[in-house]
This record gives structure tokens, C-alpha cells and sequence, in this order.
């Protein structure tokens, strides 16, 4: 298992001077994790990006709408990506802890309604993803402007058991996409 606790802050001074000397070169910053929105000084952080004059995407797993919206109020972010894990109805498979599916509800409402780019996507498990849960995902994701089913990568796993998981042949992650149509607006395949 991984020990964050482990590794000492990278210093905040040492991240901006590193990116100062990129400045011309790169644009923007993805901040992920982890899950950023449990940061209480993310706000903070990306109005620093921001007065640097760098795009913002933030990686989320959409479970703390109300940070989401306060980074959206003082347009602090230009795109946002949320992990649909698998239906609702099955988050509590993948935590130790109840999991406040409500939230990720609101989460999806609200950016669905956003000004920032938004992108859905949604990591094809088998035991995890099949043409049920895409269904029910899409139902959550109905007139969303994009969903991205993407292909899994066993040896990417944090859990041992997960790494000998079998992936799916690209047909049926193509199948899963003609399956996702009616819901969002445009559906993308990566990873195959």
C-alpha cells in the first residue's frame, strides 16, 4: 500500500520557481492526486497558478461538490475531469468507508451545466464496468458534453489482486461506446 506520509512536501517556493523557468514553454497545470479537493489550500494554490497567467485542470473524483463550485465561482479552473468509477449503486465496493454518492450527483449536475470544459471519464474494470454499470453511468451522465471510456492497465493497479485482472479486447470497449452514445454528447475511446 502507498504511504503518503512517507514523502515530505515538495516546498510550494521550490514548485513556482520551478515553474517560473518554464515560463514560454508551458500553459497550463493538472493538479491531481490523490484527490486535490481534500486539500483545504487548493483554492489558494490555483489563485496563484491563475495570477501566473496558466490554464487550470483539475482531476477529481467528484466527491466534494462544494469545493468544486467555489474553484468554478472565482474561475479558478478551465477544465475539469471527473472519474466515474463504476454505477452508483457499487461505489461502496471500492472504499473501506460509505461513500456520499449524493455528492458525486451534485458534483455531475454541476458541471454539466458549467462553463469549463468538462470531461466524464470512466476507467473499463471488467469486474467493475460492464454493459450494466454503462447504463446506469450513463442515466447519471445523460446530456453531459463528454464521457471517455478508457481502457484499464492492470500493472497501473494500487491493489496487488487488481494487477492479474484481465482487460477488454478493444471491441468491447467500442461496444461499450455505440452502447454510451445516447448519453453524453460525444464519446471517446483511449487506450486501445
Amino acid at each position: 500500500m502507498l504511504e503518503p506520509d512517507a514523502y515530505p512536501d515538495y516546498p510550494l517556493d521550490e514548485l513556482l520557481a520551478d515553474l517560473k523557468k518554464r515560463e514560454g514553454f508551458i500553459d497550463g497545470v493538472v493538479i491531481s492526486g490523490g484527490e486535490p479537493t481534500i486539500d483545504a489550500g487548493l483554492s489558494a494554490f490555483v489563485s496563484t497558478l491563475k495570477e501566473r497567467g496558466l490554464q487550470v485542470k483539475l482531476d477529481t473524483n467528484g466527491l466534494a461538490p462544494e469545493v468544486i463550485e467555489d474553484l468554478l465561482q472565482k474561475q479558478l479552473i478551465d477544465y475539469v475531469a471527473v472519474d466515474i468509477k463504476t454505477s452508483l449503486n457499487r461505489y461502496n465496493e471500492l472504499h473501506t468507508m460509505p461513500v456520499n454518492t449524493a455528492a458525486l450527483e451534485e458534483t455531475v449536475a454541476l458541471l454539466k451545466d458549467a462553463s469549463v470544459e468538462t470531461e466524464f471519464r470512466t476507467t473499463c474494470i471488467p469486474h467493475l464496468v460492464g454493459k450494466q454499470e454503462i447504463d446506469a453511468i450513463g442515466t447519471l451522465l445523460k446530456g453531459a458534453p463528454l464521457w471517455v471510456l478508457q481502457q484499464y492497465v492492470p500493472e497501473h493497479a494500487m491493489i496487488a489482486e487488481w494487477q492479474e485482472y484481465d482487460t477488454y479486447q478493444p471491441e468491447q470497449l467500442m461496444a461499450f461506446s455505440e452502447q454510451a452514445k445516447p448519453y453524453a454528447e460525444q464519446i471517446q475511446v483511449r487506450g486501445i
